[in-house]
């Protein structure tokens, strides 16, 4: 049985205030509170503050100014010229792309997918796991979801590796057309088929970035969690696809 984790308090406390610095709360060249108010503002324990402003001085959102304080920097160079991970699960050939398809079958539809594709959560839904390797070694797991009045009866439900995209074959199959996509990110702890998998120590999270690809009705199509190593940060966004 698979249980949503949640994700450790430093991380979520930095999520927040990554958000507050991405929304203009927290400018570029200003000092961030100090780890007295922080404390008092979420009610947190100071090393579970200082443990968040650590992660983002390390992911250089914030840094360290002798005499000052801790600044804000604002979205780092890495966030603004990151790869579009969306973009690449749509687009990935199972045949070709690094790596090997490990999982793929019905499943009870995970709470943080059902919530997006607007399926009861004791429902089912398809699942393909593919596992992205480089040198022989584990460095990203997507698991895409797709509704199953959708895929059903097509090679989707097959355990081979599918020639070309799931994007272009929903297209050509079933006739739908991918519009836009919107990227959800936050951070947990990878449940133990995914922690082994990535070949991960224990108690390690992962960075979920939960990919959502629809139509231009807003309905969606697919939905890709994508997990990556936690000190990935990155920002919920939306883009067009071409």
């Amino acid at each position: 049985m698979a249980y949503e984790v949640e994700a450790p308090k430093y991380v979520r406390l930095a999520q927040t205030l990554q958000r507050r610095i991405e929304d203009g709360t927290y400018a570029p060249g200003t000092r961030v509170p100090s780890e007295n108010q922080l404390v008092q503002t979420f009610g947190m324990s100071r090393p579970t503050v200082v443990r968040a402003l650590e992660l983002l001085k390390r992911d250089g959102w914030l840094e360290s100014r002798q005499g000052y304080g801790t600044i804000v920097r604002g979205r780092p160079a890495v966030v603004e010229q990151r790869d579009r991970r969306g973009s690449a699960a749509l687009a990935r050939d199972e045949s070709q792309a690094p790596g090997r398809l490990v999982q793929v079958g019905y499943i009870p539809v995970p709470a943080r997918v059902a919530s997006v594709l607007g399926l009861p959560k004791r429902g089912k839904i398809l699942m393909r796991r593919f596992l992205v390797e480089e040198d022989g070694k584990p460095v990203e797991l997507v698991s895409s979801y797709f509704p199953a009045g959708l895929v059903e009866g097509t090679e989707l439900e097959s355990a081979e590796a599918l020639g070309g995209s799931t994007r272009a074959y929903l297209e050509g199959r079933k006739k739908v057309r991918f519009d836009h996509v919107t990227e959800r990110v936050s951070a947990r702890l990878p449940e133990p088929v995914e922690a082994e998998l990535l070949d991960l120590p224990d108690a390690v999270p992962v960075l979920s970035v939960l990919v959502v690809a629809c139509d231009a009705s807003g309905q969606a199509l697919q939905v890709s969690d994508v997990l990556l190593p936690a000190d990935r940060q990155e920002l919920e966004d939306t883009y067009r696809l071409n």
